[in-house]
């Protein structure tokens, strides 16, 4: 019969309820908005509502080669993003300067609209795994975490480097070292069939090993080690304690297991790597060292 479209329906939700009849239920997506689910209840019933993620969550955590193709690109362009953000720092530069620059560089290079989110912080400011509110100024010895993203053709890119502006101290050489091997033991933990949670495990266990945490204890990590990535930023499955999902093929992950030291400063190493037949994958390499973030990066040309 005729196909009618919400707008062309008198009650779009009515519509749904006559499409599934007297003892249908419908599946929402957690992401859904309110009104939608109020508007469902209403036509249906609360009863008869319910969650969709276990039809949704594992086909989104699958990637197919050509979603992994879109996010080695994405992920490419935020690389170079931070590239130039780096060779451009200047002491006296405002964090919202930096942020602003950014968004500067993903337009150029060809992503979705800018910045999909920044996050620029200097010195203290660094400890808190989502930047001040306010806005302070580049100086010298200042620890700098940047956390920025773009998406192109929708998929997603997040990527974090800290680095030191001028000078680093030995506590926060020491720390660096100890983020960038807690990040290595995630990325080698990571095989078919081992448990999400099992990875960030492997990351803790680095950190406690020498004298950081136990578990969400600070000094130490705060949060997961790594979130699942694709059309948005944050994706289930998680590699984060409590999430026993078993890695599959084409499943893509953040490996970012932050350490904060209160007050003072806070080192964040993130990138992202996918499930492959052989293991796991970098989209991007690693930052090589505290003193040469970029090195062997090549700069990128705008995507065409």
């Amino acid at each position: 019969g005729e196909i009618l479209t919400w707008e062309e329906h008198e009650n779009p939700f009515r519509l749904v309820a006559d499409t599934v009849g007297p003892n249908g239920k419908v599946a929402v997506d957690q992401q859904a908005r309110v009104f939608i689910w109020l508007g469902l209840a209403e036509a249906l019933g609360p009863e008869r509502l319910v969650g969709a993620d276990p039809l949704i969550v594992p086909l989104r955590a699958r990637k197919s080669a050509t979603e992994i193709d879109l996010m080695v690109r994405a992920k490419a362009l935020t690389l170079e993003a931070h590239r130039r953000t780096h060779a451009s720092l200047q002491s006296g530069m405002r964090a919202s300067d930096v942020v602003g620059f950014i968004d500067r560089q993903h337009r150029a290079l060809g992503a979705d609209g800018g910045n999909t989110f920044c996050i620029v912080s200097f010195g203290t400011d660094t400890s808190l795994p989502h930047g001040g509110e306010g806005d302070p100024e580049l100086k010298d010895g200042d620890v700098v975490l940047i956390d920025t993203g773009c998406a192109l053709d929708g998929y997603n890119a997040d990527i974090t480097r800290t680095y030191v502006f001028g000078e680093p101290t030995t506590q926060v050489r020491r720390i660096w070292d100890l983020e960038h091997q807690a990040q290595a033991a995630a990325f080698d933990a990571a095989r078919l069939g081992v448990l999400c949670e099992a990875v960030d495990a492997a990351a803790r266990a680095v950190l406690t090993a020498n004298g950081l945490g136990p578990d969400y204890q600070l000094p130490g990590l705060p949060h997961r080690t790594g979130h699942g990535i694709g059309l948005d930023v944050h994706e289930a499955p998680n590699l984060g304690r409590g999430d026993r999902t078993a890695l599959d093929g084409g499943m893509c992950f953040s490996n970012e297991p932050m350490i904060v030291v209160p007050g003072q400063f806070g080192i964040r190493l993130e990138d992202h790597f996918h499930m492959t037949a052989d293991g796991p994958k970098w989209f991007t390499q690693p930052q090589p060292s505290l003193d040469d973030p970029f090195a062997g990066v090549e700069p990128l040309a705008a995507w065409g």
